[in-house]
């Protein structure tokens, strides 16, 4: 049994002892890096269930060894004494060391343990009863991304709470949508502006305080009159607004598909613009966003050849399981789960005269390559179009890992609705989708789009709003 030297009385200066759940780490392997002062305690029961998880291709395998890797970084070389205190952890960013890491390991008296020992919840919560026994002057929270661990832990009398550090924002409201709509006319509250024209664009200098909100690179700007504008450049004291044509803004084409209303006509703006090389295209189901996508994506690979090839992705709770059972090759394999990707390529070609005949014409035209989560990490793709279908089930840790593998000439697009997450112990904040979009918002080379309405049909639209 661990015993924490903890002897300084509880002050507001008083370092929290913080028990991590399995999950935690999962989510975000570095996470024991995230605690600043605090002392940040791993149950042996997690270390076993990290234990049991970290063999295989699957994702949630290599997060598992990485989180190990992250623990063993820090105690590796400690003697088992300096583990039983705390091993000082060691950070890049500060000069001194801030905060603690040990590994808790008791054996619960029958007096003190207050669930059956059947589960290993159970067996942490248990643990950290004794804990809070032994030290009833220190605050003992466990961090777990478990609901129900959470309520159970509190109705044994233990302080918990959800893994915050990478949800940057409180509220998926408060996202960036990739555009600002202005009631009214929105020269009226411009007070001062110059015109230029540059490469046959008509390009706005206006100054950043006339904007009443803050603004974004890539991000559009539309009223009432029907002004489109785009943010090409957000400097200190001033905004440069590219000035766009509302017509040809709402005829341009991809692959013969053209966009429905405003929304798609901006999604499609940034899909087609060769100097964006990060897209994120978030909204309801059937509000366009994998057809806007992959009639785009053709369209840069089969007619004007800007990429090489196109890797189509999807990330499901059950692909990390399912996809050993399926027969045949990788590719072979993703096509069920990207059956979205192949609907859509129909629908682009229903009017055709053999529309079997176009769809095949495309597959052998286009070097599109379904690949799984579980083999992209350590890849390299240049000159490819990467498109990630249902990226609201990553987290951030497995968003960067995929965003980071975009080599030279390469463009990613993100797809994904965050009102339908499938992915135990995730919501809308944390989502790796909505980490991206915040952490990007500020890009000179990125941009998003939240579509909006449900195109798809009239029976999609109302179930959309009223089931």
């Amino acid at each position: 049994m661990v015993d924490i030297q903890l002897a300084e009385p509880l002050s507001q200066k008083q370092p929290i002892l913080y028990v991590l759940d399995t999950n935690v780490l999962i989510h975000d392997p570095t996470a024991i890096l995230n605690f600043e002062e605090h002392h940040v305690m791993i149950p042996m029961t997690v270390l076993e269930e990290l234990d049991k998880l970290k063999s295989g291709n699957k994702t949630l395998s290599a997060d598992c060894r990485q989180a190990i890797r992250e623990i063993d970084k820090i105690l590796g070389r400690a003697t088992p004494e300096e583990v039983e205190g705390g091993v000082p952890i060691r950070r890049e960013c500060y000069d001194n060391f801030n905060g603690k890491l040990s590994i808790l390991m008791t054996t619960p008296p029958e007096n003190i343990a207050v669930l059956p020992t059947h589960l290993n919840d159970n067996k942490i919560i248990n643990d950290l009863c004794l804990l809070r026994h032994e030290h009833p002057n220190h605050r003992v929270i466990l961090v777990t991304k478990d609901i129900n661990m959470r309520l159970k832990a509190r109705g044994c009398g233990i302080e918990s709470d959800d893994y915050h550090s990478d949800q940057l924002v409180t509220d998926i409201e408060q996202l960036n949508k990739g555009y600002v709509e202005i009631e009214g006319n929105f020269w009226d509250q411009v007070q001062k502006v110059e015109t230029q024209q540059q490469m046959g664009r008509t390009v706005h200098r206006i100054p950043r305080e006339d904007f009443q909100t803050e603004v974004f690179p890539n991000q559009f700007i539309v009223d009432e009159m029907g002004f489109i504008g785009r943010v090409i450049d957000v400097q200190e004291d001033e905004v440069h607004l590219l000035h766009i044509d509302t017509n040809s803004f709402l005829e341009q084409e991809a692959w013969g598909l053209k966009p429905r209303d405003t929304y798609q006509a901006m999604a499609l703006n940034l899909l087609m613009d060769p100097d964006v090389h990060l897209v994120n295209l978030t909204g309801a189901a059937g509000s366009g966003k994998t057809i806007l996508a992959l009639a785009a994506a053709i369209e840069m690979t089969v007619a004007t050849k800007q990429y090489r090839r196109i890797i189509a992705t999807r990330s499901t709770q059950g692909l990390d399981e399912d996809i050993g059972f399926l027969p045949g090759t990788e590719a072979e394999k993703m096509e069920p789960w990207l059956g979205a990707i192949t609907d859509n390529l129909e629908a682009l070609h229903c009017d055709d005269e053999d529309c079997s005949g176009s769809i095949d014409y495309v597959l052998n035209k286009v070097p599109l390559h379904f690949k799984s989560l579980n083999y992209i990490r350590g890849r390299s793709f240049q000159h490819s179009l990467i498109l990630i279908d249902e990226s609201q089930n990553l987290t951030p840790h497995q968003i960067k890992t995929i965003i980071t593998r975009a080599g030279s000439g390469s463009k990613v697009i993100c797809l994904g609705n965050l009102a339908q997450i499938d992915t135990p112990f995730m919501n809308g904040t944390s989502s790796g989708l909505t980490y991206l979009t915040e952490r990007f918002k500020g890009f000179q080379f990125g941009g998003n789009i939240k579509l909006q309405g449900v195109p798809r049909s009239i029976l999609a639209e109302y179930a959309e709003a009223n089931l």
